[in-house]
């Protein structure tokens, strides 16, 4: 039986799910850590981000993930850079991250398997080509140095409620593409 409110089952969208409520949110602070990237190509680079994440304030008696749980989270992010100096920049990152799976602290295994996983993943980023896509390929109209003007992000419950439309059509696309079984019992009578 679940413990705690973090524990127990919750739904959305017709799934069950357990841990944080939709909707609620954290706020970390991050000690100083290290940001260490090397350039693959003339735009793209590899990059690895290691610290401690604290949470600001203090977290309810009895609330959250046992000690020891760990995720693997997958981010899409667009990381705004601006240079001050030789040396320093101001940096901005924002996106949206995604789970592709947990291990509990009392287990030695993810909850899901490496293929499992890496299928979540291109489901991820397929809807998120998609959710580009719609957003339209008109022309963005350009400045007088000729870039294109920066473009507000969407709120992240507005990019919770695409994803989540986004979900639903390609749930409904499936069904619509699987035969159903009247159908194919039909064309077995047919055949028969």
């Amino acid at each position: 039986m679940a413990n705690s409110a973090y524990d127990q089952f919750k739904e959305h969208e017709g799934k069950r799910y357990t841990g944080m409520k939709i909707g609620r949110g954290h706020k970390w602070k991050y000690d100083a850590g290290d940001w260490m990237e090397k350039k693959l190509t003339p735009d793209k680079w590899e990059f690895h981000y290691s610290v401690v994440k604290r949470r600001k304030g203090r977290a309810p008696e009895g609330s959250g993930a046992p000690v020891g749980t760990a995720y693997n989270w997958y981010i899409l992010g667009r990381q705004i850079v601006t240079k001050l100096d030789a040396n320093s920049y101001t940096t901005e990152l924002a996106g949206m991250k995604y789970k592709l799976a947990h291990k509990r602290a009392d287990k030695t295994s993810w909850s899901a398997s490496d293929a499992a996983q890496r299928r979540r993943l291109v489901q991820i980023l397929r809807e998120a080509i998609a959710e580009i896509e719609r957003q339209g390929d008109a022309v963005a109209p350009r400045g007088r140095n000729g870039a294109a003007p920066a473009r507000k992000q969407a709120a992240p419950e507005t990019a919770r409620r695409r994803s989540e439309a986004a979900r639903r059509a390609q749930r409904q696309r499936r069904r619509a593409a699987r035969p159903s079984r009247r159908r194919l019992n039909g064309a077995r009578l047919r055949k028969a």
